[in-house]
């Protein structure tokens, strides 16, 4: 079995502990083994032996919120482009967030079980996935994308990619088993209207509290599988919180009420406040966003990090997710910085995008820290994270990756 020693770099563990100097990891296959002080290191023989002089260690990062199956675009392209298309270029999309130092996704909706099992079989490089198939929705709510002149520009479904669709509570019921038996390991639901939907608004109300309650019932069956929720109006925030959701996606009209609600039901948010940002910048940059979305996202903006400063003062588990696919996989880290200007420290971030977020996918017994036992997802940056959080929106300051105890990267000369 292979032994590979990082050695001699400065260790951020992801459990929130400061930094520790002269810290080596020992891998051995693809978990950590050791880690330890580089004076109390004895060396296993035919190691590799990789120097993080100067560098600092890190857990590999997780993003709870992406969509790896698509990077959005101008109507036409949508239109035009041939189905199949998409899947040749999420190859990239998935190496670019690789590269980024992200080893671990929950995909939040369009990626199906033959790209996870592309990546697990070595076909494509990409980050651990966890599944959510196709997010139900109303007729005419966000995940509609039927627009007023006639044209749906949803999404194709096929075999992999149930219909997801559903008004009632037997259609929610049968809708969710669909997405199981497609190979969800969460299920996602737009609890609200969201910026990017065209006939809708975010603090407009999607499904009854008896739908979303039958939804995470029907999770509950399968041990283990949760249910996220797109909620980005007050009372769809406290609806889905009553009902037993696990992850609040996107929060952006979050109130006090809800903020208690999420405490008492120790739910986690996932803020993703790059999305609307990019949203303009796209328009601004490329002019292939609908009017309807740069419109909204103008409006959400500030109130979006508004809502977000106040969760994190009132002590609600912030785990950190982008909406990538929104904007250009690979970019992800510039939600770290974003994080910050809402209040959160440094270390609080980085946290968020470690054993936190593993802890929202329900993997952290498997990944989010460096400590023995764990799967070995590794990272090292030439650049002080603490100091300098912004400095990681650039790929090249992730000068290493390894994800399952095999580098995916190596820019250390």
């Amino acid at each position: 079995m292979s032994i590979t020693v990082i050695k001699n770099g400065v260790l951020i563990d992801g459990k929130g502990k400061e930094p520790q100097k002269g810290m080596s990891v020992v891998i051995e296959g693809n978990k950590i083994k050791q880690v330890t002080a580089l004076n109390d290191l004895v060396m296993p023989e035919d190691a590799d032996i990789i120097d993080a002089e100067g560098k600092y260690i890190l857990p590999g990062f997780i993003d709870t919120h992406v969509h790896m199956a698509m990077e959005m675009g101008g109507l036409e392209e949508t239109i035009l482009t041939p189905f199949s298309y998409r899947f040749y270029k999420s190859i990239h999309y998935m190496r670019r967030t690789l590269n980024a130092g992200i080893t671990s996704v929950r995909d939040a909706g369009f990626s199906d079980l033959g790209m996870k099992k592309a990546v697990e079989d070595g076909l494509a490089a990409g980050p651990r996935m966890q599944l959510s198939i196709n997010p139900l929705t109303i007729t005419g709510g966000h995940g509609d994308n039927w627009n007023r002149s006639g044209v749906d520009t949803t999404l194709q479904t096929y075999t992999g990619m149930p219909d997801a669709i559903c008004d009632g509570v037997e259609e929610v019921r049968k809708t969710v088993r669909k997405m199981l038996r497609a190979g969800a390991e969460v299920i996602k639901v737009h609890a609200t209207g969201g910026v990017s939907s065209p006939t809708d608004h975010p603090e407009y109300t999607q499904f009854s509290q008896e739908e979303l309650e039958v939804m995470v019932e029907e999770a509950a069956y399968r041990k283990g599988i949760r249910v996220m929720a797109h909620a980005q109006g007050a009372e769809g925030i406290k609806n889905a919180v009553r009902a037993g959701i696990h992850s609040i996606e996107h929060g952006i009209y979050i109130d006090d009420e809800a903020i208690e609600l999420m405490r008492e039901n120790d739910t986690f948010l996932v803020p993703t406040l790059l999305a609307p940002v990019s949203v303009l910048e796209s328009a601004e940059g490329e002019n292939s966003m609908a009017s309807y979305a740069i419109e909204k996202s103008k409006e959400v903006i500030e109130v979006h990090k508004e809502s977000i400063a106040k969760a994190h003062r009132a002590g609600v588990k912030i785990a950190m997710g982008t909406d990538a696919g929104v904007f250009a996989h690979g970019t992800n880290l510039r939600e770290l910085g974003l994080l910050c200007d809402a209040g959160m420290t440094p270390m609080e971030v980085l946290t968020a995008t470690t054993k936190t977020a593993a802890e929202c996918l329900g993997w952290e017994k498997e990944v989010g820290t460096i400590e023995e036992g764990k799967l070995a997802d590794v990272i090292m940056t030439d650049v002080d994270p603490l100091a300098e959080i912004r400095e990681l929106e650039e790929s090249e300051r992730i000068v290493m990756v390894m994800k399952d105890g095999k580098i995916q990267k190596n820019l250390i000369r």
